[in-house]
């Protein structure tokens, strides 16, 4: 499970990333070396925990994070994965520079790349193409919380484990079935279930070739 994944050096990675929308000049690159900042972090640990405020945007450059809440029950409530090459912060508290109620978790042994919130609205205010790229990074998630919000409210549990499947196929053999089953809104028993069953037919489908 502990996957660790090295293979650019964590700025050219960056760069690359920035590279899918709106590459940045010899100036703008230098920018990023400067403000952009390398932390490792250890399996199960800590990004952010609910009542911090998030002071960073972390770019993953290997491992895998989860971003859950936890209710009065004390049970965890997945809400996001991010492995290499995504982004992951609690946005309210990182733009409203307010507490969190979230908390961001290393799953395997992780690096980011991590950019404080005064530094990132310096490269908004100077280099409007880093605003253009986060925009666009920023509505990619939005996306993405709008397609999981239509999912819960719309779809069997089976749908649900198909979505992530084709949303995190990297991620599907790495994390366990209680990270899986608690971001589908089930028990790991239960995803158990539909992971077998999926598998049968798979195998059904095999044997009818």
């Amino acid at each position: 499970m502990e996957h660790v994944q090295h293979t650019k050096q964590p700025l050219l990675m960056l760069l690359d990333n920035f590279k899918q929308f709106f590459p940045l000049d010899t100036n703008e690159q230098n920018e990023v070396k400067r403000l952009f900042t390398q932390r490792i972090v250890k399996r199960k640990g800590f990004l952010l925990q609910e009542g911090e405020v998030c002071r960073n945007y972390y770019f993953v450059v290997s491992g895998c994070f989860k971003m859950f809440a936890i209710d009065t029950n004390f049970r965890e409530h997945n809400l996001q994965f991010a492995a290499e090459g995504d982004w992951i912060a609690d946005f309210q508290s990182f733009y409203n520079e307010e507490p969190s109620s979230l908390y961001i978790e290393a799953v395997e042994p992780a690096i980011v790349l991590q950019i404080q919130h005064k530094d990132l609205l310096y490269l908004y205010i100077n280099y409007h193409k880093f605003d253009r790229n986060f925009r666009i990074i920023m509505e990619q998630k939005l996306m993405e919380y709008q397609k999981r919000i239509l999912l819960n409210i719309s779809t069997n549990a089976d749908e649900r484990y198909s979505a992530f499947q084709r949303q995190y196929p990297h991620l599907i053999n790495r994390l366990p079935n209680n990270q899986i089953a608690s971001y589908l809104g089930i028990t790991s028993e239960f995803l158990s279930k539909i992971r077998k069953k999926a598998s049968d037919i798979k195998e059904g489908f095999k044997g009818e070739t």
